[in-house]
């Protein structure tokens, strides 16, 4: 029968509640079948068989905005269609209708859904190339289990909520529906009426893979990519006693490329190389995951699955991670799961309910940084924070994750006054339930990525946050140490003439050293926001600021733990970092600067040559102190080990006044002879050449520093010596 007028103006006014009950062909209760479509901006439609592509009738208009329906003569049971349509605009086009198709969701995925188990939301979620019965198109499924209607909109339908109506999953609240004739590079949005019929802003895909450039906001269709196949030595080059050395990089201003912003395919041809040069063992990209405001540097992201559309397709990302594997390098992402922005098209009441966010604001908004908090407690939300993790391990082959902000995670009073913040069910300041999900997170990448690692940006004292979830820790593989890049930073800032008075700067981070299996991170946050450069924090004239930085860099790379450095402090840029400038490379015609780089490139090659340097890096057996109470002339000393008999010799002198002969005291175990292998105050990196060239320093049966042997050694000026046995 005719389609009753209720059903028409509900069609029309986009809000039917089923409109796969009466859209496509159906078979009346008579038998006779009918066939409707809706197709705003047509002026005829014809029914064509698929299979003999004949005409079998044309459709009658039932409504101006484009209803059409017919009554199929001489047929009684159905049969593969498509409908002929000839636009307004004069165009013709010939589809399979969207309506033909039943659910495509499996019932049992829908479960792993609802219940946060499903190993790969993504594969399930959002928009997929496929083939149905001899159909191409694509599959689109969305989590919005309080929206009363969906419909996915985009340049295929012209953004028109009444052509493509989703199907409604009940048993997860999730909508799905399958759109023919769509394929890669399409754009799309989700049209959304929320409880209430009210109309929200068109939103973004929460797990589209590829997204249009800003300040545009639609999602654009691409594949789910088939797992990358790992490098062997994954596993051995992330390891607690391997040398890592961490390069950290703001992809957009790193190095100009042809256009704003520098390619994929433009960085993979220029990034690994250099950083293999220097001899970091690791990149580590700040959030490259689709994020709507460039100054945010990508901590405000919205698209957890795709990377960024300012550097070009996804397929270019794939070929940058393939790039730093064929140099030998691991890939590290900052990933930022605790916050998001509150952008219109994002996930901000995104069915119209606190869906991903917190719903009380003492939970879910963060003052710090104008942003909304995930609701961690939500098992939706999990699953899809978790996802997004293991997608960029296992699909996109990168070799760990650096964890964004998480002491905001880990505490519901973070930054918040007293009166302000809403206690656990303990009565207590954890976030609980952000705890079990981090636990969760490293808990499945150790299971499921081997050899990969995950690294907590965590500023407070939260016990075991590199433990084994096992013993009770969170399970991450390493740590920022934060402590002792704030205490370092500020002794070096004090003018030499007062650091005595400030000694214990240096030390007191050994107190603590081996509590965590830290990273030592002097970061991009050390170079913006009015701190200046590396090179700008240091006192002095001019030679002494430069001898002052090369001798801090020999210290943090003599420390226990592993290391990080952000791009450009590698060549003393003497200016704060700007996300808006590219680095000035220029500098590197200056030998002051071209000295610098010399030194951190023999730094990290002395790092991972020498065993003693980093095999015990994170092990208190792996350091030994020979002088640290020399606070009146500011020196320090200590032994490094490998646990299997070698040792390395690191001293350090942050006064500008040379150091003759001075006496070193050695515990028994020592060589007897060392030899001067790295000197910051080289000629090479641009220092006064003084130290004590090939010449071995000798054991005396003369006593120093409460040991019955010692060793002279000459210090320069402003520097650290490396010495190993001769």
């Amino acid at each position: 029968m005719s389609l009753p007028a209720l059903h028409v103006d509900a069609l029309i006014n986009a809000e039917h509640g089923d409109p796969f009950a009466v859209l496509g062909m159906h078979q009346a209760a008579d038998g006779a079948l009918w066939v409707r479509a809706l197709l705003p901006g047509s002026r005829a439609v014809d029914l064509v068989d698929a299979i003999s592509d004949k005409r079998i009738c044309g459709l009658a208009l039932r409504h101006p905005d484009g209803l059409y329906e017919a009554r199929i003569p001489r047929r009684r049971k159905r049969f593969d269609y498509r409908f002929a349509v000839r636009w307004n605009s004069g165009a013709e086009d010939v589809y399979a209708d969207a309506f033909a198709f039943g659910p495509q969701i499996d019932a049992a995925e829908l479960i792993l859904l609802r219940e946060g188990r499903h190993p790969q939301p993504g594969a399930v979620l959002g928009a997929h190339p496929t083939e149905v019965a001899g159909v191409q198109g694509v599959r689109f499924a969305l989590w919005a289990p309080n929206a009363s209607r969906a419909s996915v909109v985009g340049d295929f339908n012209q953004w028109d909520g009444r052509r493509h109506p989703m199907r409604l999953r009940h048993e997860a609240g999730v909508w799905e529906t399958f759109v023919p004739d769509v394929g890669l590079g399409a754009l799309y949005k989700f049209e959304l009426l929320d409880r209430h019929g009210k109309l929200l802003p068109l939103k973004a895909d929460p797990y589209a893979r590829a997204s249009e450039l800003r300040p545009d906001t639609a999602s654009r269709v691409a594949g789910w990519p088939d797992p990358r196949s790992l490098p062997e030595d994954r596993a051995s080059r992330n390891r607690r006693d391997a040398p890592i050395s961490i390069y950290e990089v703001h992809a957009p201003s790193w190095r100009q490329g042809d256009g704003l912003f520098p390619t994929w395919d433009e960085l993979a041809e220029s990034l690994p190389a250099y950083v293999a040069s220097l001899g970091f063992t690791h990149i580590e990209l700040m959030p490259i995951s689709e994020y709507p405001f460039d100054g945010s540097w990508g901590y405000q992201t919205l698209g957890l699955y795709s990377a960024s559309a300012r550097f070009g397709e996804t397929t270019g990302f794939e070929r940058l991670v393939s790039a730093c594997h064929q140099h030998g390098l691991g890939l590290l992402l900052d990933w930022v799961p605790a916050h998001f922005p509150n952008d219109a098209h994002g996930l901000a009441q995104f069915d119209g309910s606190h869906l991903y966010e917190y719903a009380d604001p003492r939970e879910g908004f963060h003052r710090d940084w104008n942003t909304l908090i995930y609701n961690f407690a939500r098992t939706e939300v999990r699953s899809f924070l978790c996802g997004s993790a293991l997608y960029w391990l296992q699909q996109q082959g990168v070799d760990g994750l650096r964890v964004d902000a998480v002491a905001s995670m880990l505490y519901r009073d973070y930054s918040r006054p007293a009166g302000e913040w809403l206690p656990n069910r303990h009565g207590g300041r954890e976030n609980l339930e952000a705890i079990s999900l981090l636990r969760e997170i490293n808990e499945r990448v150790g299971a499921e990525c081997p050899g990969a690692i995950t690294i907590a940006e965590e500023s407070t004292a939260f016990p075991g946050v590199s433990a084994p979830t096992s013993s009770g820790g969170l399970g991450f593989h390493y740590k920022w140490n934060m402590g002792w890049m704030n205490d370092t930073l500020r002794y070096m800032q004090e003018d030499p003439v007062h650091r005595r008075w400030h000694h214990d700067k240096l030390s007191f981070g050994l107190v603590y050293a081996f509590s965590e299996n830290f990273i030592l991170p002097i970061s991009h946050d050390e170079v913006v926001h009015g701190k200046g450069s590396m090179l700008g924090k240091m006192p002095g004239d001019d030679w002494q600021r430069f001898a002052n930085l090369r001798a801090y860099y020999g210290f943090m790379w003599g420390h226990p733990g592993k290391k990080l450095l952000f791009m450009g402090q590698e060549f003393a840029q003497p200016n704060e970092w700007s996300h808006q400038d590219y680095l000035p490379w220029q500098l590197l015609d200056d030998p002051r600067h071209a000295g610098v780089q010399a030194l951190i490139r023999d730094l990290n090659q002395l790092y991972q040559q020498e065993p003693a340097l980093h095999q015990l890096d994170c092990e208190a057996a792996g350091f030994r102190w020979l002088v640290g109470d020399d606070a009146e002339q500011s020196v320090l000393a200590w032994l490094r080990h490998d646990g299997e008999g070698r040792h390395a010799m690191v001293i350090c002198n942050f006064t500008p006044v040379p150091r003759h002969g001075y006496r070193l005291g050695l515990p028994a175990e020592c060589a007897s002879a060392w030899r001067e292998v790295l000197n910051t105050d080289s000629h090479h990196y641009g220092g006064s050449d003084l130290g004590n060239g090939s010449q071995p320093r000798v054991r005396e049966a003369l006593a120093a520093h409460g040991q019955s042997t010692s060793i002279t050694v000459d210090l320069p000026p402003l520097a650290t010596l490396f010495l190993l046995p001769a």
